[in-house]
């Protein structure tokens, strides 16, 4: 699958004294001014952890954009996402602002993106462990545990890192095999939370992926 999304994190987290003032975060920089998880942090810890980086009430825009080998432009919307206590409505538009018909199952029109790209339900799922065969995993120098996240067929790992809670990759397997990935890019602090601005989701292996790009995201403050 999916995929979020992050933020060398570990070494400058060390020394960094405060939280980064800058708009944006690119997977090699500091997100905090101390470790947030102990060393016998749980799965489910960890997982409540990247929650924190999409607010369980809230309002997310953005825009998808899709590219074809060669670079040229394939598809282009832009999109509404609203959760308000366990309820999603996601609304997608196209280049003239017109409300485009989707079906919530597969891809998402002609793009790569799929409802979980958006929505990153898995990581309001149960059932969740540490992947032990892949312990001590590490991303572009980033350490990392992997979490193991189940819900009935479907199975996502999300590789964490484990100072600062940031997803910075994901992939969904289906009957063992490897189906969808998904990248984090780059984060940026809206107000005073940290959550994914750059993602990139497709298909194992796939030279182009589509984009998703966070424009803005709003908690939505009367919603308990």
């Amino acid at each position: 699958m999916t995929s979020l999304l992050a933020a060398a994190v570990a070494a400058a987290v060390a020394s960094a004294p405060a939280a980064p003032a800058a708009d944006t975060s690119s997977p090699l920089d500091s997100l905090a001014a101390a470790p947030v998880f102990s060393e016998d942090a749980t799965a489910a810890e960890m997982l409540a952890a990247c929650r924190a980086m999409v607010p369980e009430d809230v309002v997310v825009t953005g825009h998808i954009n899709r590219r074809s080998r060669h670079g040229t432009e394939v598809a282009a919307y832009s999109y509404r996402l609203k959760r308000v206590k366990g309820v999603t409505e996601l609304n997608v538009y196209d280049k003239s602002s017109v409300e485009v018909p989707f079906k919530k199952g597969g891809r998402i029109l002609d793009t790569d993106v799929t409802w979980s790209d958006l929505t990153l339900d898995y990581l309001w799922w149960k059932d969740v462990s540490f992947d032990e065969s892949r312990s001590g995993a590490s991303l572009q120098g980033i350490m990392c545990k992997v979490l193991l996240i189940k819900n009935g067929g479907r199975e996502v790992r999300a590789w964490v890192d484990r100072r600062t809670g940031a997803m910075l990759q994901a992939e969904e397997s289906t009957d063992g095999k490897v189906v969808r990935e998904l990248f984090c890019t780059s984060l940026k602090k809206f107000g005073e939370r940290w959550a994914p601005k750059n993602i990139e989701v497709g298909p194992k292996g796939a030279r182009y992926r589509t984009k998703i790009v966070v424009e803005d995201v709003q908690v939505v403050g009367d919603a308990k």
